[in-house]
């Protein structure tokens, strides 16, 4: 008996560490792609891939995989990286998110990418997965059109 008073004493001396809630985790989810945009719209490539599973990202575009994260950023670098006109400015908008799991979500998301030429108009389908506490994408698939 005297093992279960100390059980009982114990867990309520212990701090009850409730899980998130779907609603928090999407909140965290926006967060992270909210910080990508702002770090794309300023330049800061490298501060964008922070979204991104590293160095194990799958990402797909234009019908090609990218080679993981630095693949990623390399092509980021490479094809808009030259000029703040080739960069242009990003927004992501009409963003769903369902929760697949504690660790797991589906974002499906539709973005813009102002320019002078050829700006781009698509949609992003995610997972996103939750790693060390914090969301990062694991797979991206990117659609777009280009208007010239």
């Amino acid at each position: 008996m005297p093992w279960m008073l100390a059980a009982l004493a114990l867990s309520l001396a212990s701090p009850v560490t409730a899980a998130p809630s779907a609603e928090q985790e999407k909140a965290a989810i926006r967060d992270v792609i909210a910080r990508m945009q702002a770090a794309w719209n300023r330049g800061d490539f490298r501060g964008y891939m922070a979204g991104f599973a590293n160095p194990d990202v799958i990402f797909v575009s234009r019908g090609k995989l990218q080679d993981g994260w630095q693949g990623t950023l390399d092509h980021y670098i490479r094809d808009y990286g030259g000029s703040e006109n080739l960069r242009g400015n990003l927004r992501f908008y009409d963003i769903r998110i369902e929760m697949l799991g504690p660790d797991a979500a589906q974002l499906i998301s539709r973005y813009r990418l102002s320019r002078p030429k050829n700006t781009q108009d698509g949609i992003n389908t995610r997972l996103m997965r939750k790693r060390e506490g914090k969301w990062v994408i694991a797979l991206n698939h990117v659609s777009a059109t280009e208007t010239p």
